[in-house]
């Protein structure tokens, strides 16, 4: 799978958005929710480990 693929369905899984929406998005942008997905991801798994 190449870079491109792979953000598109790491951005689509977690927020269930459609391809072309994604693939509209600046590189840039497309970053922006890659590290919005990855905070929102880590501040779930340490809050299910203080559990």
């Amino acid at each position: 799978m190449d870079k491109l693929s792979g953000e598109v369905a790491y951005i689509a899984y977690h927020f269930h958005w459609g391809m072309d929406d994604i693939l509209e998005m600046e590189h840039q942008e497309r970053h922006m929710w890659i590290k919005e997905i990855s905070a929102i991801n880590k501040r779930i798994n340490e809050s299910s480990k203080q559990r």
